[in-house]
C-alpha cells in the first residue's frame, strides 16, 4: 500500500469512527445515505436486454449477459467464502475493522464503493446481504464485479504500481456529460443513441480493455500485516498473477488474460440482440478460472446467498470451469517405471500450461500428486496424496496440523510424503498462518511456473521459495519428481493430478471464529467437502519387472 493510500484509507478510517458514533442520533447516517449517487454506475440487469439471446455461427449460445452472471465475478459479493475471510479479518484486527471492509470492497463491491467513496463515506462488505432489493446502493453491491466497473475503467495508470491493489480510475463523463461504455469495437451514432437512451451509457472504442493491465488492477494485490499494537509490520504479495505472466513466455507471445479467461467466439456473430452488427468474433464473458467448487456451492446455497443466476448457468459455468481445468492448466506423463535391485523407480512429470504460476491468485488453492502403485491382483503397494472426503490430503503435515506444513519434494520414498504445489504464508516468527493479516512473508512458494519463467531472475514478489528453489528439476514450465520405493512385486502406476481452490487447512482455520458468516461458510463447506477436489490430468504405466 502506498503513503498516500495509507493515509487515504486512514482519513476513511476516522471519518467512520465519526459516523459510528454520529449515528447513535440517527441524523449523521441518514445524510450520509442521502448523499449517496448512484449514477455512476448502472446495474447489470440494465445491460441484459440487449446483451443476452445471442448465438455463434454454429447455433451456440454466447449471451454476454448469462455468461457473466454465473460467473465468479458476478458473484464476488455473494461469495461465502469471501464474507468468512473478511469477517475473520475484523476479527482479529477489531480496530481496523472499517478499513479491511473498505480494502476489501475494492475488489468486490466496486460500484457501491466508489459511490460510497464520492460521499465521503467507505465501502462495506456486509451491508448489502439485508439492504432492501429496491435500493440501488444493495443492487450495485450484489452485483460484484459488475458490467459498468470493468467498461469504466480509464487507461489511466495501468500497468503501474499505482493501479494496482484496487487502484483503477474510472473515467469521468465525456464531453457531451454521458458516462462512457469503454469497448473494442467501433460503435456508429446510431447505437449509441440507442445505448445511451436504454441506460445513459455511451459506447466508446477504447483498445485497453482487451489488454492484461486492466485485469492486473485488481488482480495484483499486496496486503499489509498488522501487529498487535495496530501497527503495520510488513507486506506480502498476496497474488502476482499479472507479474508472474511478465515473467513467462506468454508475455513475450503477447497472450494477454483475456485470450484464455474471456475466449474468444469466431463470426460471423453479433454482441448485442437489438439492432447488433455481425462481428468478426466476440470475446465470451465467462471469466474462467479455477474455481468450480465455490460455482457449486453458490448454487447448492443459491437462496440463503441471494444468487441471481440461474441454476443452470451456475452449472454452465462450472461445467466450462472444469473442462478448462483439465484442458489448459498442465499435463501429466509417467517418464519411468520399471523395477530394479534397488526397488521401484517411478518418475513423474507435470507441464504447465498457464500463462502464470498454477495454482496462483489467492493463497488458498492447491494441486498435488496422488500415486498409486498396484500389485498385479489391482491391490495398492503404495499410495501417496490420497483425498479423505473431509477434504484433507493425507499425509500432508499442515491439514494435520496447522502450525506444519509440506516441503517441496525431488524425490519422494514414503507414503506420507506428497507434492503439494502451494504457497504457504508465514508470519514473522516463521509460523505458518492463514490469516492474509497476519502474513509478511512466504515460507514455500513451488506453484508450477509457466514456461519461459526464468526463476533464477525472478522478482522477489514471484520467487520460488523453499526447497524447490534449488530442485534444477523443477523450472519454467516443467516439474520432474521421482519415486523411490522399497517395494517388490509391482505391477503398474495410476497418478493424477488433482486441484482444489479451497485447501482443507485454509477452512478449517475458521473453526475458531464464533461469527455468522465462517460458521455458514463451514456448513456449506462440510456439506460439499467430498467434492472440493478437480482431477486435472491421469496417467497409468505398466511397471517394468526388474531384469
Amino acid at each position: 500500500m502506498t503513503a498516500y493510500r495509507r493515509s487515504l484509507v486512514l482519513a476513511i478510517l476516522g471519518l467512520c469512527a465519526a459516523l459510528i458514533a454520529t449515528s447513535r442520533s440517527g441524523s449523521a447516517q441518514a445524510g450520509a445515505r442521502a448523499r449517496l449517487d448512484t449514477s455512476m454506475f448502472a446495474p447489470s440487469s440494465d445491460c441484459t436486454a440487449c446483451h443476452n439471446n445471442l448465438s455463434g455461427p454454429r447455433g451456440e449460445d454466447v449471451s454476454i449477459a448469462a455468461a457473466w452472471r454465473g460467473s465468479i465475478m458476478a458473484n464476488a459479493a455473494r461469495d461465502p467464502y469471501v464474507h468468512a475471510s473478511v469477517r475473520r479479518e475484523t476479527l482479529d484486527h477489531p480496530t481496523h475493522a472499517p478499513v479491511i471492509e473498505d480494502e476489501c470492497a475494492t475488489c468486490h463491491l466496486p460500484a457501491s464503493r466508489h459511490v460510497a467513496h464520492a460521499a465521503g463515506a467507505a465501502g462495506t462488505v456486509f451491508e448489502h446481504l439485508s439492504a432492501a432489493p429496491a435500493s440501488a446502493i444493495g443492487e450495485l453491491g450484489r452485483d460484484g464485479v459488475t458490467c459498468t466497473v470493468c467498461h469504466q475503467i480509464a487507461a489511466d495508470r495501468l500497468g503501474t504500481t499505482s493501479s494496482f491493489n484496487g487502484g483503477f480510475t474510472i473515467a469521468p463523463a465525456n464531453a457531451s456529460g454521458r458516462r462512457r461504455a469503454f469497448g473494442p469495437l467501433s460503435p456508429d451514432a446510431g447505437r449509441r443513441r440507442i445505448m445511451h437512451s436504454a441506460t445513459g451509457f455511451e459506447q466508446e472504442q477504447a483498445a485497453h480493455v482487451s489488454e492484461s493491465e486492466l485485469c492486473a488492477t485488481c488482480h495484483t494485490l499486496i496486503t499489509e500485516a498488522i501487529g498487535r499494537d495496530g501497527n503495520v509490520i510488513g507486506s506480502l504479495p498476496e497474488q502476482m498473477n499479472y507479474q508472474e505472466w511478465r515473467h513467462s513466455a506468454f508475455f513475450e507471445e503477447r497472450r494477454s488474460c483475456q485470450s484464455c479467461h474471456m475466449p474468444r467466439v469466431q463470426g460471423p456473430v453479433r454482441v448485442a440482440s437489438v439492432l447488433g452488427n455481425y462481428r468478426d468474433s466476440l470475446a465470451r464473458h465467462t471469466f474462467l478460472g479455477g474455481n468450480a467448487f465455490m460455482l457449486r456451492m453458490l448454487n447448492r446455497y443459491r437462496d440463503e446467498l441471494r444468487v441471481e443466476a440461474q441454476s443452470s448457468e451456475l452449472e454452465s459455468a462450472e461445467r466450462a470451469t472444469v473442462a478448462q481445468l483439465e484442458r489448459d492448466t498442465a499435463t501429466l506423463e509417467i517418464a519411468r517405471a520399471s523395477e530394479d535391485a534397488g526397488g521401484l523407480a517411478i518418475d513423474v512429470v507435470v507441464r504447465n500450461l498457464a500463462g502464470h504460476k498454477f495454482p496462483t491468485g489467492y493463497p488458498s488453492r492447491r494441486a498435488w500428486l496422488h500415486v498409486i502403485v498396484r500389485d498385479r491382483h489391482g491391490r495398492a503397494m503404495f499410495e501417496s496424496g490420497r483425498i479423505a472426503p473431509s477434504g484433507a490430503i493425507e499425509g500432508n503435515d499442515s491439514d494435520a496440523d496447522g502450525r506444519a506444513f509440506e516441503p517441496h519434494y525431488r524425490q519422494i520414498t514414503n507414503a506420507d510424503q506428497v507434492q503439494i504445489y502451494e504457497s504457504i504464508m508465514g508470519m514473522p516468527d516463521g509460523s505458518p498462518t492463514t490469516g492474509l493479516l497476519q502474513a509478511t512473508q512466504y515460507l514455500k512458494d513451488n506453484r508450477l511456473l509457466p514456461r519461459g519463467f526464468d526463476k533464477r531472475t525472478a522478482d522477489r514478489q514471484i520467487a520460488v521459495l523453499g526447497h524447490a528453489a534449488a530442485d534444477d528439476d523443477f523450472a519454467g514450465g516443467i516439474d520432474r519428481v521421482e519415486y523411490r520405493i522399497a517395494t517388490a512385486g509391482a505391477a503398474s502406476v495410476d497418478v493424477e493430478l488433482r486441484y482444489q481452490s479451497i485447501g482443507f487447512r485454509w477452512a478449517r482455520n475458521l473453526d475458531a471464529y464464533d461469527a455468522r458468516e465462517p460458521r455458514a461458510f463451514l456448513r456449506y463447506y462440510d456439506s460439499l467437502a467430498s467434492e472440493s477436489s478437480v482431477v486435472i490430468r491421469r496417467a497409468t504405466s505398466v511397471i517394468s519387472p526388474a531384469r
